[in-house]
């Protein structure tokens, strides 16, 4: 069972990061937000915050998944998508994303209220990460922000995921392979 601590602290860190993210966001221009901020073929910080939106989006389904069947597996399960998807994220300025991003943390923040502290150790798990509890999801949040912190601010964040099979799944998409698939 998780711990009153365990939970606020949980959404501290949620806002805090969720927030530093944004300052540095927030300062970036329309047109700095289309440039890739990390190298040639790297994502635009536009495109992280679609990306973000989206795997806010997956994660919070995720757990969804895991409150309505313990131990479930959530491949193939995705979130609704967000209002700005990823191949048109240049189109929407810096304002547009940071209201999605947003809405889709107060929906984030209102399932986390929802949640009893037994709920937070059921579990569920994708070929990506593994097998985590709930609790761990959703501390994957306020880590992914983190790192995309680093990489908006031109540089590599000091937090680095870990993945079950040990290598990061490409996820940096080619306009191709979505217009392929129809997902972004």
């Amino acid at each position: 069972m998780a711990e009153q601590a365990q939970i606020d602290e949980l959404r501290t860190k949620m806002r805090e990061q969720r927030e530093s993210l944004l300052s540095a966001l927030s300062s970036l221009s329309d047109e700095n937000a289309e440039r890739s901020t990390t190298g040639e073929g790297e994502w635009s910080a536009k495109q992280q915050m679609s990306h973000l939106c989206e795997m806010e989006s997956a994660y919070r389904a995720w757990v969804k998944r895991g409150l309505e069947d313990d131990g479930a597996s959530v491949d193939g399960v995705f979130g609704e998508p967000p209002a700005i998807r990823l191949e048109d994220a240049n189109a929407h300025t810096v304002d547009e994303h940071i209201a999605e991003m947003r809405r889709q943390r107060t929906e984030t923040e209102d399932l986390i209220d929802s949640i009893k502290p037994d709920d937070f150790e059921r579990r569920a798990s994708n070929q990506i990460f593994g097998s985590l509890t709930l609790m761990q999801w959703l501390r994957s949040y306020y880590r992914h922000d983190r790192m995309h912190v680093g990489q908006v601010q031109g540089g590599q964040s000091d937090y680095q995921p870990r993945y079950a099979g040990g290598l990061e799944p490409d996820q940096r998409r080619s306009q191709t392979d979505k217009a392929q698939t129809g997902k972004a």
